[in-house]
């Protein structure tokens, strides 16, 4: 029996193969992208360049990275969990301005580009020392994103630091929608205050910033007593950044490792179903492979891929009555 499989019903099966296969393998190659609907998203995500973001107390792989090229870490992970289709763009915030560096652009045809656009951010782009992030930097980010449009949502990484530091009893937000603001306000840095590097305009460090260097918490009005601050050290004033995102309409987010900031990019109260070019190309290229799998199979295989169907007819016809409405005898199966 075995011989007879060889003989006729094998060969003539496995032959088919090959050439089923090469026809697979064409239709991977012409095969176009197939428009398909999908969820997508869309940011600008804003990096505080600032240089209190200079300050080397967060780790990546164990060394000590500054917290914006951890951000900048997180956001290169975060490419990689976005969707195709999604849209991503950069802008840098100093001072009381947002600055558009890169409108969105789709995230999987243009990966090099952006990967290569998010490691030049640094703090030499830096157009002054000074910083408010909820008067100014949140405000602006929004404004931005609104003018660029497609659905833009705001992604804003600070470590929350400002100089000149914001009064405690001063309001932090007036007159803000909070309903037409969306997407994510991320905190950067360690617990513990650490000392400010001064850089140059050329981004090298000069030294690091002293108390009498720098503008400190003035004392709450009506109190005589002064204000305990340490303004010329800094440290990830979190629960600073909570409050504004409430204020804001924005969610707040630790960024404790490298892949928080995908995890929240993806977040499906942010996403839009639209229609996205898809590749399909890898259902015909698998097809192909598991065809000539099988043409190259151990003969073993196929007998008992044989054995294997001759048992399963043997049981039908056991348990399926025949036509005429009479089991076969045991003894002709």
């Amino acid at each position: 029996m075995n011989a007879g499989i060889r003989e006729r019903g094998l060969p003539r099966l496995r032959h088919w193969l090959t050439p089923l296969a090469l026809l697979a393998l064409i239709a991977a190659v012409v095969m176009p992208a197939v428009t398909l609907p999908r969820h997508t998203f869309s940011y600008i995500v804003t990096f505080d360049i600032t240089q209190s973001m200079d300050v080397e107390d967060v780790s990546l792989n164990g060394v000590p990275v500054s917290r914006l090229k951890f951000a900048q870490a997180a956001m290169g992970d975060a490419l990689g969990q976005l969707p195709c289709g999604s849209k991503v763009g950069w802008s840098v915030f100093t001072g009381q301005r947002t600055l558009l560096l890169l409108a969105p652009v789709e995230v999987c045809n243009n990966y090099d580009a952006l990967r290569v656009s998010l490691d030049g951010i640094d703090g030499r782009m830096r157009w002054t020392n000074w910083s408010r992030i909820a008067e100014g930097g949140v405000y602006s980010a929004v404004r931005v994103a609104q003018d660029v449009g497609q659905g833009a949502a705001v992604v804003f990484i600070t470590d929350g630091q400002e100089a000149p530091p914001v009064p405690p009893s001063r309001a932090l937000m007036r007159d803000i929608n909070s309903a037409r603001i969306k997407g994510w306000l991320i905190g950067v840095g360690g617990d513990q205050p650490a000392a400010i590097p001064k850089t140059n305009g050329d981004g090298n460090q000069v030294g690091y910033w002293q108390a009498e260097d720098v503008i400190q918490v003035p004392a709450t009005p009506g109190s005589d007593r002064p204000a305990e601050t340490h303004e010329e050290l800094s440290e990830l004033r979190g629960q600073y950044l909570g409050s504004v995102a409430e204020q804001t309409g924005l969610g707040y987010r630790r960024l404790w490792t490298t892949t928080a900031l995908g995890d929240a990019m993806v977040d499906q109260r942010f996403a839009h179903r639209e229609p996205v070019p898809t590749d399909l190309r890898w259902c015909p290229a698998l097809f192909a492979l598991l065809l000539l799998a099988g043409r190259f199979a151990p003969d073993v295989v196929w007998e008992w891929l044989h054995a294997c169907r001759k048992f399963i007819r043997r049981l039908v016809r056991r348990v399926v009555p025949a036509s005429d409405g009479r089991r076969p005898p045991a003894g002709l199966s």
